[in-house]
């Protein structure tokens, strides 16, 4: 039998409404390359909308963890929550329930998942797992959630936190094995399970015992993840050895992106990024919300969208993108 992964639990939520919005997503995306001037047609297909900016971790590549990020602190209201999803769900072909922060500290997330399953959308959450035990793994199940990702990041308690820090490896596993035994008991082929492993210099070792979990793990997907460095001054703890883990080159006495910076970026066109507090940006490189658009609170998520701050960012990122500093860091 076909291993259930996201890519069926996506399927299920397709629509006609929803290809034909895509098509004109796709389209003014072209348009806007071969013209190098911005226009946006259609509603973005994917958003991420963030629960919270608050976490119990402290991971030392995380703006969160390191105690930086600028934006004040809070949890998504529900009000404002079901206002953005009313606005966007006939047109999504996704969301994700995360931005920074730990979504499975917001008190309702188990309504947030199922207000917008409700609303026939494929819904994704990403959890570092230690608060996720059985009876909100069978929640989750009956919530309609379609995909959830578990940071694994070490197979050890040593080596997991030494980037997780506070965090608990056992506590990871245990929720591994409590989704699967609540899909398993619910009879549910959703959430689609998915775990990542964040490459890092002290944990790249057990890459290979990570592949050979999952490989014995039929009710699950792996994925390899090269690590998003915010603290450069610390890169050489954390990023790989091994070149194809890493995201980063250290020439002329400085890190640097292997991959070329290109005037051109498709997620900002199919997709934006929603803070608690309603503001609207860019993408997840946005962690200050710097760029925001407007917010969802006071206007139309249709109108912000294609404003004049996008049009401006847009314009800025299609002739010379390398003035935008959120973009220097993105890989793509």
């Amino acid at each position: 039998m076909t291993q259930f992964t996201k890519y069926h639990a996506f399927v299920k939520h397709l629509t006609l409404k929803k290809l034909f919005n895509l098509s004109k997503v796709s389209l003014s995306y072209a348009a806007s390359l071969l013209f190098r001037k911005p226009m946006r047609w259609g509603i973005p297909v994917s958003i991420s909308v963030e629960p919270t900016n608050t976490c119990n971790l402290s991971c030392p590549q995380c703006p969160v963890g390191l105690g930086i990020l600028k934006r004040p602190k809070g949890f998504i209201d529900f009000e404002l929550y079901k206002k953005i999803i009313d606005q966007t769900a006939p047109y999504l072909l996704n969301l994700f329930l995360y931005f920074q922060g730990e979504p499975l500290l917001h008190k309702n997330i188990i309504d947030l998942v199922k207000y917008a399953s409700q609303k026939n959308i494929f819904t994704g959450l990403s959890t570092n797992a230690q608060l996720l035990d059985f009876n909100i793994a069978r929640e989750l199940v009956n919530s309609g959630l379609s995909y959830i990702i578990i940071s694994v990041d070490g197979m050890a308690q040593q080596t997991y936190e030494k980037y997780r820090v506070r965090g608990k490896v056992d506590k990871v596993f245990s929720a591994i094995e409590s989704l699967i035994k609540a899909k398993t008991e619910l009879k549910s082929s959703t959430p689609a399970i998915e775990l990542q492993f964040l490459v890092l210099k002290h944990n790249e070792h057990q890459v290979p015992v990570f592949l050979e979990y999952c490989k014995k793990n039929k009710h699950v997907t792996c994925k390899l993840k090269s690590a998003q460095i915010e603290n450069f001054s610390t890169a050489h703890l954390y990023v790989p050895l091994n070149k194809k883990y890493a995201r980063y080159t250290y020439t002329d006495n400085s890190w640097h992106l292997k991959k070329k910076l290109k005037n051109r970026c498709w997620r900002l066109w199919n997709s934006t990024v929603i803070t608690w507090d309603g503001q609207v940006v860019p993408c997840c490189y946005d962690k200050d919300a710097r760029y925001a658009f407007g917010n969802a609170k006071e206007t139309q998520i249709k109108d912000i969208i294609k404003n004049h701050r996008f049009k401006t960012f847009a314009y800025t990122l299609l002739t010379d993108r390398s003035k935008i500093d959120i973009c220097t860091n993105c890989n793509e």
